[in-house]
């Protein structure tokens, strides 16, 4: 059965300067093993939540990481497993500070340059997100 009420959900890509590599940017990719996939940190929002706060709250719950939100990028809309219609808006983060503790929800988390991060996600829509994410680090002037 299809439900007419759509889930709300916000996330993060989040993003840190490399060291050595020649990629200036790597992105954090989750792997939960509820759904044996990778992906972005990702959550349903509260009622009368902002969509930024509950995106910066479940990347730090997911992955441990403060984050610094740079700018909204593209949003996803799918059907869940239950058949119902669920929007998740994502923002481009920069770590702020933190460290990554397996949890019930994530429990890897892998730091991988973009040229491989496009074949590491499970999902088309994420692959779609993590573009305009590549797309907005390119405009931007980050320091």
């Amino acid at each position: 059965m299809i439900s007419s009420q759509e889930i709300l959900a916000n996330g993060g890509v989040v993003v840190r300067k490399g060291d050595h590599e020649k990629e200036e940017y790597f992105y954090s990719l989750v792997h939960r093993p509820r759904y044996d996939d990778w992906s972005f940190p990702k959550g349903k929002q509260d009622d009368g939540e902002d969509p930024l706060e509950c995106a910066l709250r479940e990347v730090l719950e997911e992955t441990g990481y403060k984050c610094r939100p740079v700018q909204e990028i593209r949003s996803t809309i799918y059907r869940d497993s239950s058949g119902r219609s669920k929007r998740v808006r994502y923002w481009l983060m920069l770590v702020a500070e933190g460290e990554f503790t397996p949890n019930e929800e994530v429990d890897s988390l892998a730091w991988i340059p973009f040229h491989l991060a496009t074949n590491a996600l499970t999902y088309d829509r994420d692959r779609e997100v993590l573009e305009s994410a590549q797309n907005a680090l390119s405009e931007l002037q980050l320091d």
